[in-house]
């Protein structure tokens, strides 16, 4: 993928302890293990709480547990990693809600792709993914399937802070895209 959306993609939100339940988050879910037989892997949720832009929420849910084996089998990036959550969840948000998270926890006004917090959120903008989805010439499913990963990469200890840091994240999210989907 050369969608360049990796200079958009926001950063971990490292100190949070506003949890899914605190933003009015009540949608029905699938919920799948993504590997039953390790104790180490985590469940992965993937819930749509926006209703502007109709999403298979089953394709995103099967997406994102292929999508985090892959990342298990990353080499540990610090000592908090995937492999010592319980959950992670994948909240389908709109602009609006986007927007005030945005402005919560990163002081920016307006919406953005994606946030990720440390404890096991990953926050996305299906308005705005579908919109960088037109940008970039791909599929909506593939630019949700692109910010899941780069959440998961994010609560790996992956980081995009420096120009450095963003190649070596963009060339893994590909790799993992390549090869999970």
């Amino acid at each position: 993928m050369s969608s360049g959306v990796e200079t958009s993609l926001a950063v971990l939100i490292r100190d949070s302890s506003t949890r899914f339940a605190s933003l009015g988050m009540t949608r029905s879910r699938i919920d799948l293990r993504s590997n039953p037989k390790s104790v180490a892997s985590p469940r992965i949720t993937v819930r749509n709480l926006q209703r502007k832009i109709p999403v298979n929420v089953a394709e995103l849910q099967q997406s994102a547990v292929k999508v985090l084996r892959r990342c298990l089998q990353l080499q540990k990036r610090k000592p908090m990693d995937l492999t010592r959550s319980r959950n992670v969840f994948v909240w389908l948000i709109s602009d609006r809600r986007m927007s005030r998270l945005h402005r919560q926890f990163l002081g920016k006004t307006g919406p953005t792709d994606v946030l990720t917090f440390q404890h096991g959120e990953i926050f996305i903008s299906v308005e705005t993914a579908e919109r960088h989805a037109r940008v970039f010439g791909n599929p909506l499913v593939r630019e949700l399937q692109l910010y899941i990963v780069h959440g998961l990469l994010h609560l790996h200890g992956f980081d995009d802070r420096t120009p450095a840091e963003a190649h070596k994240m963009k060339s893994t999210q590909e790799r993992i895209l390549r090869s999970a989907l």
